[in-house]
């Protein structure tokens, strides 16, 4: 009887992917109300620019625990373990990953509390410029750094329940930051004035919340696995060490992201106030495809390449990787060319009230045209830097990735003096696809190939039927926004929503008139699993 585990790999991956895109599409949705609700309050102010930069120095760190060098060297070895030494060996290990996480994040944010106004100061020394700006993001750099410990933990509790076949609820469980950021929103900030705190203060701690939300959203599904936690330090053990191992490279990538990091933040908060909120709220709107498509797609075949990996499986691995790249970009595609055409309306309807001026609204447009072709590159690395890790490879990521950090950090230096903040968007989307079109090519050359042709004629196929999506978004737009002219906000949800809705009929009669088949099974099973069943929530 075929079990779950060892079902066809094309099913597998889309029903997995499926299980994780409606769990993803909450959290992004969750995700879009946090930023409404913060732009509402702060809008692209000197306070909003503090938080935003505060928030990115944990984040630094984080990328090498979350979505970075952690996850894609643990997840593989614990699935090894899951599979030859059977789940009480999983379970140790995973206890000793977990204690090594904790004492070492915990050292790192305690290193980030004392070391705030340096890096502050490293980091965004324009913002001494404005009178109490520098010093606000000092201290709330301080409040959020403990996050990463927090973050760390609950991305190692989501590889090991990845690796059993467990995807909804740990793809949920960054809704519960998104809940917990608004309720702070609301609750803490008018609060925070009658405790002598600034304001922005209120969302700081909700990030904390949040952080502690998705550990104990994913601990009773883990516990009913089986996985009973006690500190155990083991640093001799042969598998913590390979993860450690593995992770090293990633170690040197993150110093080379720090670099890029750094030279982007500098170059933000030397151009005018509001940059750097500017940069934030498009890269979020951003996000919201990658998030369903791109990151739920990967964290369902990352158990599965793993599994096909260790197996030294090349065939199948070839397979997993073609269908999920294929998978990416039959969705991507489009919606590049939505977020293109649609980035003004849309950015209006999300954002534009409260302290969220009109003139806000076209800054944040013009950064997400500038972002938006770095959709296809973010979304493809998510799954092709973690094959390389399946195959215990990190040195070939870690170098590309280097490379691509370069080519950001020089075309941002060179773009931001001709365009301003907007050339910061132009130049991290072309950094992406860079670093996406060179793990393809050595990934092709190391599988002995991954179906190029017809890749190739699948992404020509969509390139042509998403212009003419654009093109009827578009102009059924411009067209309603001359019948119905009114500003109101439902009357801007009708305009934005006809056009897309009007658009994706082009589309799908688009793909089928050019058979782009790939596209009609990627939305139809998708669509499907957007709406789990009840079972499909149970199963985690």
């Amino acid at each position: 009887m075929m079990s779950r585990m060892d079902a066809p790999r094309g099913s597998t991956l889309m029903k997995s992917a499926g299980l994780a895109g409606s769990a993803t599409m909450a959290s992004r949705v969750l995700g879009l109300a946090r930023e409404q609700v913060m732009a509402h309050l702060f809008g692209a102010s000197d306070q909003m620019d503090a938080f935003n930069v505060a928030f990115r120095l944990p984040n630094l760190v984080r990328d090498l625990f979350a979505e970075g060098a952690m996850s894609a060297a643990f997840v593989p070895t614990f699935t090894r373990h899951l599979q030859g030494h059977g789940r009480e060996a999983a379970w140790r290990l995973g206890r000793r990953a977990l204690t090594a996480l904790v004492v070492v994040t915990g050292v790192i944010s305690l290193v980030g509390i004392f070391g705030a106004p340096a890096m502050t100061r490293f980091f965004a020394g324009g913002f001494a410029a404005v009178p109490g700006k520098l010093e606000l993001t000092i201290a709330l750099t301080r409040v959020m750094f403990p996050f990463l410990v927090l973050v760390a933990v609950a991305v190692a509790m989501m590889g090991m329940l990845n690796a059993l076949g467990r995807f909804f609820i740990p793809s949920l469980s960054p809704a519960m930051f998104n809940v917990a950021s608004i309720v702070a929103a609301v609750a803490l900030v008018p609060l925070m004035p009658g405790w002598g705190l600034d304001p922005v203060m209120g969302l700081a701690i909700g990030v904390l919340l949040g952080g502690l939300g998705q550990v104990l959203m994913q601990w009773p599904l883990l516990h009913r696995e089986g996985f009973r936690f006690r500190p155990d330090v083991a640093p001799r053990d042969p598998a913590l060490r390979e993860i450690l191992v593995m992770m090293g490279p990633g170690t040197v990538g993150l110093a080379a992201t720090q670099f890029n990091v750094y030279v982007n933040t500098v170059l933000a908060t030397s151009q005018e106030s509001g940059a750097v909120s500017w940069l934030n709220y498009a890269f979020r709107i951003l996000y919201l495809p990658v998030g369903i498509f791109g990151v739920s797609v990967a964290t369902a075949a990352l158990p599965l390449l793993s599994r096909q990996a260790a197996a030294h499986d090349t065939v199948a691995l070839r397979q997993t990787v073609s269908h999920a790249s294929r998978l990416m970009l039959m969705l991507n595609i489009p919606a590049t060319f939505g977020l293109v055409v649609l980035a003004h309306p849309i950015v209006r309807l999300i954002f534009e009230r409260g302290e969220f001026r009109a003139s806000d609204t076209v800054a944040v447009a013009a950064a997400l045209v500038a972002y938006s072709p770095g959709l296809l590159g973010y979304s493809l690395v998510k799954v092709l830097s973690p094959t390389f890790y399946a195959m215990r490879d990190a040195r070939t990521p870690v170098t590309i990735s280097i490379v691509s950090v370069l080519v950001n950090a020089g075309l941002n230096v060179a773009l931001v003096r001709v365009y301003g903040y907007v050339g910061l968007g132009v130049g991290t989307a072309l950094a992406s696809l860079v670093n996406a079109g060179l793990l393809l090519w050595l990934l092709r050359r190391r599988l002995g190939g991954i179906d190029g042709r017809r890749i190739t004629s699948a992404v020509l196929r969509m390139t042509l039927a998403s212009s003419a999506m654009a093109l009827a978004a578009w102009g059924l737009h411009a067209w309603l926004s001359d019948v119905m002219p009114s500003s109101t906000f439902v009357v801007q949800a009708v305009r934005v929503g006809t056009a897309i809705g009007g658009s994706l009929v082009v589309l799908v009669g688009m793909s089928r008139l050019l058979h782009i088949d790939e596209f009609d099974e990627a939305l139809g099973k998708l669509l499907r699993r957007l709406r789990p069943s009840p079972a499909a929530g149970a199963r985690g």
